[in-house]
């Protein structure tokens, strides 16, 4: 039932924008036209990510990802995923990316471009127009750490421990589109490649993402 209220939600305001859109006939009406053609677009898009998310989550469900270890270049990774975030970003935000040039690392690439996505999404979604969001990679005694920290709206401490339940939202973050599974999808992901993810957060203030990795030689790892 809290998937099918997740669809219906969008697809009640693609149906409400189409049928106001047709009362809408006057060229002085354009402004309401172009308020609900936006409505429209946003639900689509929003349809979109749930409907991304609900087949990662059927895959994981039925078992069927599994890791695929290769060595990578960090940096490369990380400039391809900013780049692709970048029709996204809100007016005048920015994201940064601070990580040393020669880090090459073996892990699933596909899989960890998909936590960054998830978590990046986030950074910009709960974030002003102008925030900054920093992405950050380290090597150290075999791991890859990398943190992705905002400015945003952050995450009250009694929410925290439910972060990545599926379908849970924090409470200061119910009037912003979302599906509740991203963080848990990220968590399935980093646990298929042996790594931890953690929250740190202060309401009003950001929060901080940090994924550890280790190092994975063989090609698939069960």
């Amino acid at each position: 039932s809290m998937a099918s209220h997740e669809f219906r939600t969008p697809l009640t305001t693609v149906l409400s924008s189409a049928v106001l859109l047709g009362k809408y006939t006057q060229s002085e009406d354009q402004d309401k036209r172009d308020r609900h053609i936006k409505k429209i677009k946003d639900s689509v898009s929003h349809l979109n990510d749930l409907l991304e998310d609900f087949l990662s989550l059927g895959k994981l469900s039925e078992g069927k990802i599994a890791a695929q270890s290769e060595p990578f270049e960090v940096n490369l990774l990380l400039e391809e995923t900013v780049d692709e975030l970048k029709a996204i970003l809100k007016a005048h935000q920015v994201i940064k990316i601070e990580s040393a040039d020669n880090i090459v690392f073996n892990s699933d690439k596909k899989l960890l471009k998909n936590i960054l996505i998830n978590l990046l999404s986030n950074a910009i979604k709960f974030s002003g127009e102008t925030s900054l969001i920093q992405v950050r990679g380290i090597s150290e005694e075999n791991r890859l750490i990398i943190s992705v920290i905002d400015q945003g709206i952050g995450i009250p401490a009694d929410d925290l421990p439910n972060m990545f339940t599926s379908f849970y939202r924090a409470r200061n973050a119910i009037n912003i589109e979302g599906t509740g599974l991203g963080l848990h999808i990220v968590k399935r992901y980093a646990d298929l490649l042996h790594g931890s993810v953690a929250i740190e957060s202060e309401p009003g203030k950001g929060t901080t993402f940090t994924i550890s990795l280790p190092s994975l030689q063989s090609e698939i790892i069960s």
